[in-house]
């Protein structure tokens, strides 16, 4: 009998059935459908597309002699090949058909009463995985049912958390040595991984892209948001009149959490302690749409160095013809520790007309600008936000100081 008349198999004789089944609704119009039996539908069909998936792994999972058949690479290649569909999604199905046939036969009946669906049972086996290779096989099928009983209560994020303390469930007497052990994997993992790259976009911009340890990211959260102030609207508005959103209020924030950095903390470097010098002619400092620069940087206006010498850590150098240097700033310029908390005492929060940003979140801002013989005093000091210090040194702003100690701004005209 040659394999065209060898009888039909069971299992294809099934998913023929279903599919023809589906042709036969094909024209159907579920809208005349009542409700309740609309309801009943959308969750018999998640049951089958469960027990579906499962049987597609069944059959994925002894699939080599199609392979070998065709000279294919793997049978996700040759799916990818007969159905279009994207190879890493059938390479990763692969792997857990795998999984599901060496190892976790309950996940396998679970999806086969449609009682766990595929992402489920791909964070299932993935947490089973993770699990020491030494463990007692006992408590690895403690485990796995724990996990499948999950299933019936927990989508895939929370099955992922509970995966991750399962051993706190069923065998805590070792829990919290497997815990910290396989932390340090982690955390010597991410210490491999942490990198940092900078690549300038030629549009005034740089992509900063990064991975690092979840600790210091948490860290990092932190500091932004303390700038950010995510949880309350601050006013600031995105060109279209919107809320800024909140990747945009985090960008900012990562900028000014580096320009408040301490330079006394941070690593000698070139011989000083970590310092921006900023250069700039005195023609240009005079003029509103004068242009600095950044030694060993970018260009960037006069007005944004006037700003960075309020808080940043920057050196300003102020140069004559021929690059002579008339005046090379000292950082004592910068708003001592004792003046800010003067500054608070005398104002809770950003001085704009207004504003009621924390002042513990606002920084000091030179009232006449050190560039102009200004002082580093609280008489020549004003409290505002990082919105308003920017709209301080912006040209396009003026602003006074009105009877009630409060600050207006107003657009020139």
């Amino acid at each position: 009998m040659t394999m065209l008349q060898q009888p039909q198999h069971p299992v294809l004789g099934a998913v023929v059935a279903v599919t023809t089944s589906l042709e036969a609704v094909a024209e159907a119009n579920p809208v005349f459908m009542a409700t309740d039996q609309k309801a009943a539908t959308l969750l018999e069909i998640a049951r089958a597309k469960a027990q579906l998936a499962e049987l597609e792994l069944r059959v994925l999972a002894t699939a080599d002699d199609v392979v070998a058949e065709s000279g294919a690479r793997d049978v996700a290649a040759w799916l990818h090949h007969h159905t279009h569909q994207r190879p890493e999604t059938f390479r990763a199905d692969l792997r857990l058909a795998q999984a599901l046939d060496r190892n976790y036969g309950l996940v396998a009946a679970a999806m086969r009463i449609g009682a766990c669906n595929p992402a489920q049972a791909h964070v299932i086996a993935n947490a089973l995985d993770d699990l020491p290779t030494d463990l007692d096989s006992e408590i690895k099928i403690k485990a796995e049912e724990a996990l499948v009983a999950y299933a019936t209560r927990f989508d895939p994020t929370q099955l992922r958390r509970l995966g991750r303390r399962i051993l706190d469930v069923i065998a805590p007497e070792i829990a919290e040595a497997e815990e910290a052990r396989r932390l340090a994997a982690e955390e010597a993992h991410a210490h491999n991984k942490t990198r940092l790259s900078m690549r300038r976009l030629g549009d005034g911009t740089t992509r900063i892209s990064a991975v690092i340890p979840d600790a210091a990211a948490d860290r990092l959260a932190t500091n932004l948001e303390a700038f950010a102030s995510p949880r309350r609207d601050d006013g600031t508005r995105t060109e279209t009149g919107e809320y800024l959103p909140y990747d945009r209020r985090l960008g900012r924030a990562f900028c000014q959490l580096l320009e408040t950095l301490d330079p006394a903390r941070l690593p000698i470097h070139g011989g000083d302690a970590t310092t921006v010098i900023v250069t700039i002619d005195l023609d240009q400092l005079r003029q509103e749409a004068g242009i600095a620069q950044i030694v060993g940087g970018t260009p960037i206006t006069a007005a944004e160095a006037r700003r960075l010498a309020c808080t940043a850590g920057i050196l300003p150098a102020v140069l004559g013809s021929d690059s002579e240097v008339l005046d090379l700033g000292r950082k004592e310029r910068f708003f001592t520790a004792a003046q800010r908390r003067a500054l608070l005492l005398r104002s809770a929060t950003c001085e704009a007309e207004g504003c009621d940003i924390p002042g513990t979140w606002a920084e000091a801002h030179h009232w006449i600008a050190w560039a102009q013989g200004g002082a580093t005093d609280l008489d020549n000091a004003a409290l505002l936000c990082s919105h308003h210090h920017h709209r301080a040194h912006d040209a396009t702003y003026l602003h006074e100081r009105l009877p009630n100690g409060d600050i207006r701004f107003t657009r020139r005209t």
